[in-house]
């Protein structure tokens, strides 16, 4: 068998809704997988999405796994490259590093998330909404990664809070005791519109001992922007606003003493430098782009940096009776921006006149931090009969979100002498939570099976605000504590060794938390707003043949959202509250076909009916039957791969992807109902990519296109909350994010 042939069992496996086998290149890693004793075209998949590891066939729920050599054979750089991967995921994202996820349409355009991240066992981000988690969901470079696994429906049993919709988890790679391994991979890549990119990444894994690894992982990314300021309005001047940097790395230490006994020591360290974002100007009411081309008006400059840190440490130990596992970490997610609200505030505020005559420039600078402790701690066991599982779940987060409004001298970052001081706020917030939760799985022959969890959760959070300045308000603080109940119920029948059938009930939530008011605000203002929660029903299949040269895999649900979480602004200042109701109901799918060694081809699609079921609060705008934001009514992508050796043991691979996505709903918005008397909709789109490489002993070449056909989708669009402001740019235009145009990239790599 080939070298290429030999390391199949690391490539990606998009299943559970999405199981799609490539071929891996000399790079590739096995650790998700392991290869199938009767030399199949496809391969076992093991995850971990029920904390224990588990063939996915047997796992009585929807889940997607996304192998690391598939990843890096997509050239995966952001959340918009697994989207053809993952059924059903929907990634909303105007900046590198500050993204919304969307799992099954759970999503109404608030600040707290609805898919909780994962780095191995631990969370990582904000579990509130005064820190702006909502967006902020951890956007990890893949290079070297195990695999990305997407649960999908709530999994509040073992997850926890902000897993309404589910969860993305990532897996990295374990350090290697038995071999040195290296290898590196450089590339450049060009996009329409704008200059050259440049990235490089290098991994390396060095045995210490038997019973001993590290394993370290680097990389380094210089993308170029594609959006100008062409000086509209009076506006700067300059080309690729929007460019951005991404650097850093992961560093594990694995220490395994005895058979019985290990110790795994993890380091996650990244920075995003961020420029103006994907925000083109458009028109307020069709949405169609002005000026013709992609441009955005920039007054003072903008950016965004977003940094990631997280260190973790896992001790897993027999006891004889059950295993026990210790995680504990720390993390720190930080976010550094400036807005350009010359416009917008300078409208309102009457210093915005006509752009070159405007009397100020505005900036809004803000500061995001979330430090977070977690310590978890579970006994499990398997048997014939039951597979039990125990823990305790400890959470503290200490958060500050930091705002300054300042007016400047046009042009300049010169402060203007004649206002004074406009606004500078500081919230500082406190989380803690604690759980306890158990998951059981009963075996009642050889056929059924029963898993049932629950977990039982208290958070209390406090929270202080100042706001000083001509908009500032007086001092105030506020506080929460609640107790949540959440289970999962999930009956399993395996119709043969081949084909499983299986249904699934299961409760998830969202934390409540506090509203910080000014001593203005009206007497009916909620001080405070609770956790919302949904209840899913979902039925799936699961088959293969014995060669796994054809799979299928098909779910349909359906989910109740009760106080739902919403986002409002009272005399200026946002507040949360719960209202209304939400269904969605939907299918998700995928077939696999191998027919015959080196080839794949896989169609994975879902649809997905989220709509409100009651009407919101008036500042939110939406009404009975409305469509929940940044779901399409459908979404599908075709993926095709094939690998074949060439002469002097070399070996090659082609492959295509095409997804196809419906007409879907942006935010909730006010503003654009008051002037067209209808939420905002964005067109459907299509994206095509292709990928080619060839594999030469230690060596590779690749080669990719992304968004072949230059799409100019819209994923997104920014809309003032109140009428008639719509206004964000000079001459009316609003902001509408989109995807990176057409973009063609090389890269060579090595390894041994």
């Amino acid at each position: 068998m080939s070298q290429m042939r030999n390391i199949r069992s690391g490539i990606l496996l998009n299943v559970g809704f999405a199981a799609m086998c490539i071929a891996g290149s000399a790079h590739a890693q096995t650790t998700a997988t392991e290869e199938s004793a009767d030399g199949a075209f496809g391969d076992i998949i093991i995850v971990t999405a029920q904390k224990r590891a588990q063939v996915l066939q047997d796992v009585p729920q929807s889940v997607s796994v996304v192998g690391g050599e598939a990843l890096e054979r997509n050239s995966a750089q952001s959340f918009q490259d697994y989207l053809k991967l993952v059924p059903g995921l929907q990634a909303t994202q105007s900046n590198p590093g500050e993204a919304r996820l969307t799992l099954r349409g759970i999503n109404t355009g608030g600040v707290a998330a609805t898919v909780a991240t994962y780095i191995d066992e631990t969370p990582f981000g904000s579990s509130t909404s005064l820190v702006n988690g909502g967006v902020l969901a951890a956007e990890l470079d893949t290079y070297d990664m195990s695999r990305i696994e997407v649960l999908r429906g709530p999994q509040g049993t073992l997850y926890g809070a902000n897993s309404l919709g589910g969860v993305l988890k990532y897996v990295t790679n374990a350090p290697n005791p038995d071999r040195v391994e290296a290898r590196a991979r450089g590339g450049v890549e060009t996009v329409d519109g704008g200059d050259l990119s440049y990235l490089a990444s290098g991994m390396v894994n060095v045995p210490l001992s038997d019973t001993m690894a590290i394993r370290a992982t680097g990389f380094y990314r210089d993308m170029s922007g594609f959006i100008d300021s062409i000086g509209t309005g009076g506006s700067v001047v300059e080309k690729n606003i929007n460019g951005y940097k991404s650097y850093g790395g992961r560093v594990s230490a694995l220490f395994e003493p005895s058979p019985v006994l290990s110790v795994r020591l993890t380091a996650v360290l990244q920075n995003i430098e961020g420029g103006a974002g994907n925000a083109v100007e458009s028109d307020p009411l069709t949405f169609g782009t002005l000026y013709g081309g992609f441009t955005q008006s920039v007054y003072v400059p903008v950016f965004s940096d977003v940094d990631y840190r997280l260190y973790s440490g896992t001790i897993t130990g027999d006891l004889g009776f059950a295993d026990v596992t210790s995680i504990t970490s720390f993390g720190k997610l930080r976010q550094v921006k400036r807005d350009d609200y010359t416009v917008f505030y300078g409208s309102q505020l009457g210093l915005y006149l006509n752009g070159t005559d405007r009397l100020v420039d505005l900036g809004l600078d803000q500061t995001s931090t979330v430090d977070r402790f977690t310590q978890e701690v579970r006994l499990s066991n398997e048997s014939d009969f039951i597979d039990w599982l125990v823990g305790g779940y400890y959470n503290k987060e200490d958060a500050l979100l930091g705002q300054r409004l300042d007016a400047y001298d046009p042009g300049t970052l010169d402060v203007f002498a004649g206002l004074p001081q406009l606004a500078v706020i500081r919230l500082v917030s406190d989380y803690k939570e604690y759980a306890g939760f158990a998951n059981a799985t009963l075996h009642f022959g050889e056929r059924f099976d029963l898993t049932l969890g629950g977990r039982y959760s208290h958070n209390k959070q406090s929270a202080d605000q100042t706001a000083s300045g001509l908009l500032g308000a007086p001092p105030a603080s506020s506080g929460s504590s609640e107790n949540v109940f959440t289970w999962s119920v999930a009956p399993q029948f395996k119709l043969s060794d081949r084909a499983t059938i299986y249904a699934r009930a299961a409760k998830g939530f969202r934390p409540g938390g506090p509203n910080v008011l000014p001593l203005n605000a009206p007497a009916n203002t909620p001080r405070s707003f609770g956790s919302d929660s949904i209840i899913s029903y979902e039925i799936g299949l699961k088959a293969e043949t014995p060669d796994r040269s054809f799979a299928i895999d098909i779910a349909a649900f359906h989910i109740d959202w009760t106080d739902i979480q919403l986002f409002a602004q009272v005399n200026g200042y946002g507040i949360n509250d719960n209202g209304g109701k939400a269904t969605s109901d939907g299918a998700e799918f995928l077939v696999t076909m191998r027919p015959v060694p080196g080839f794949t081809a896989s169609v994975n699609g879902a649809y997905t009916d989220a709509k409100l079921t009651e009407d919101t609060s008036p500042l939110v705008g939406g009404f009975n039957g409305d469509r929940l934001p940044a779901t399409p009514e459908w979404s599908i992508a075709t993926n095709l791969d094939y690998d074949w050796a060439l002469s002097s043991g070399a070996e090659a691979y082609v492959g295509a992807s095409v997804r196809l996505v419906s007409d879907q709903p942006s935010n909730f918005s006010p503003a654009y109902l008051a002037s067209r008397g209808r939420q905002a909709e964005l067109d459907g789109y299509q994206v095509v990519d292709l990928r080619a490489g060839v594999d030469v002993g230690r060596f590779s070449v690749e080669l990719y296109a992304k968004n072949l056909l230059n799409s100019h989708a819209q994923t997104n669009v920014s809309i003032a909350s109140t009428y008639p402001a719509l206004t964000e740019y000079p001459g009316g235009a609003i902001g509408a994010t989109i995807l990176r145009p057409r973009t063609i990239g090389v890269s060579v790599g090595a390894g041994f």
